[in-house]
Formats: C-alpha cells, sequence, structure tokens
C-alpha cells in the first residue's frame, strides 16, 4: 500500500515535471516516484566515487610511506657521508693508485651485493628496523 505525500514545488519544476510526464504517458504521481527513488538510491557513479575513493585513500598511504622511506634515506646517507668525510685520513700520493685499485673492487662488490638484494627482494631498511624494534611500516618515530 502506499503512501500519500504532498509536495510543494516552484512553478517551473511543476512544469518540467508535467512535461515529462506527458512524454513518457506516465502519471505525475509515477514520474516523480521514480525521481525521489533515483536520488535517494545510489547510482553507478556514486559506487565508482566511493571506489575511487578508497584507492585514493591507499595510494596516499602508500606515498606517505614512500616519503617516510625517502626522508630515512637520505638522512641515513648524509649522515654517513658526513661520518666518513670525518674520519677518512687524506692518502699520501704514493697509495692513491692502491687506494683507487681497492675502491673499485670494494664498488664492484658492493653493486653485486645490491644487485642480489634487489634480486631477492630484502630490504635492508627493514631489517635495520626489526633490529630496532621498530615497524617499518608504521610513523617514524622523532
Amino acid at each position: 500500500m502506499k503512501r500519500r505525500l504532498s509536495v510543494y514545488l516552484d512553478p517551473a519544476l511543476m512544469a518540467q515535471l508535467t512535461e515529462l510526464a506527458k512524454r513518457k504517458k506516465q502519471s505525475m504521481s509515477l514520474v516523480a516516484e521514480a525521481a525521489i527513488a533515483s536520488f535517494l538510491t545510489p547510482d553507478e557513479s556514486d559506487r565508482r566515487e566511493a571506489a575511487v575513493a578508497r584507492r585514493l585513500d591507499r595510494l596516499t598511504r602508500q606515498v606517505e610511506r614512500l616519503e617516510r622511506d625517502l626522508a630515512v634515506s637520505v638522512e641515513a646517507t648524509a649522515l654517513f657521508i658526513r661520518y666518513w668525510l670525518t674520519v677518512t685520513p687524506s692518502i699520501p700520493e704514493d697509495f692513491q693508485v692502491v687506494a683507487q685499485a681497492t675502491g673499485r673492487d670494494r664498488f664492484a662488490s658492493f653493486l653485486q651485493m645490491l644487485g642480489q638484494r634487489l634480486a631477492t627482494g630484502q630490504k635492508v631498511f627493514h631489517e635495520v628496523a626489526a633490529d630496532i624494534g621498530g615497524d617499518p611500516s608504521g610513523p617514524l618515530q622523532k
């Protein structure tokens, strides 16, 4: 059993309702009911918008984690460079050729280790966070 509802419409809106009802060969009550039902029922665009919002939220969290990881990497690299420049003595010219050869060998080893870790998916950052008892996916502690 349908219930009755009385509404007041703007004259222009009433004219549109009357015209649409005539074109559809339906009663104004039926057209108004369909319009109200359409307004109250989420349509495909509303569901799509909600899905997009969820995806954007997920992407936002991923970007925040990337920003955090990048900040840690930049800070660690800067601290290492400062430490290395502070504690490494100058090499006399007599030993520079040997030191450069040793440096090339060490760099080649470094690249090999980096390639292996990237291929296996191991991350030093996660190991360090686990060693110090932190959560690598959580917010940074300051």
